[in-house]
């Protein structure tokens, strides 16, 4: 981890669609509730006008949001430059799967997290996702192995090599998490203990 004295501690978390980034974030935040933290989910700060890309095999034109372009970072930044300057935010917590790639959010956490799940078992939890958003099987499947399989390919798999720990999220993490959570809430300690 990082050892740059810097309040607050930034934590980012990458990782494929569906690999369970949102529920170790939501882990992360209930557990440190002793501590104030802010979460910032990229999937909130998606440019107006996404790119558009074509798939590989079908030649079909989807709208991008696989994509580092459609990702407002510039505003990304601008919150997490406000939240590190107020004086009162603790953690900082910064989730999505393009998380690693930015190199100007790479430098600001101090712990780099990618969650590794198998590509089927984002599908499946894709497809619970999206079923719940109103869409249809058949499109999230076509879609997923049309396109956005591709994408994760070009932009988030490589980013894994960023992380400090790449985190299980296929079936039970508990062992992992305890010891991601001791790490965490140390050096919160020593932190806290150098501003005294």
């Amino acid at each position: 981890m990082n050892h740059r004295i810097r309040n607050p501690l930034v934590i980012g978390i990458g990782g494929g669609t569906g690999s369970g980034k949102t529920t170790l974030t939501d882990r992360l935040e209930a557990d440190l509730h002793m501590f104030n933290v802010r979460v910032l989910h990229t999937d909130r700060y998606y440019v107006r006008n996404r790119p558009k890309g074509v798939a590989p095999i079908s030649g079909k034109e989807y709208e991008d949001f696989n994509h580092p372009a459609a990702v407002d970072l510039t505003r990304i930044i601008a919150d997490l430059t406000r939240i590190a300057n107020d004086g009162e935010t603790e953690v900082v917590i910064i989730e999505g799967f393009l998380v690693l790639h930015f190199a100007m959010l790479r430098e600001w956490t101090d712990l780099k997290l990618y969650v590794e799940c198998q590509s089927d078992e984002r599908l499946a939890r894709r497809i619970q996702r999206f079923s719940q958003q109103g869409y249809n099987y058949e499109e999230i499947v076509t879609e997923y192995l049309d396109f956005v399989r591709y994408r994760h390919d070009e932009f988030v798999e490589p980013t894994k090599w960023y992380a400090d720990l790449i985190v299980n999220g296929s079936g039970s993490m508990e062992t992992g998490y305890r010891m991601l959570f001791k790490m965490i809430q140390q050096e919160l300690q020593e932190r806290k203990a150098l501003r005294f």
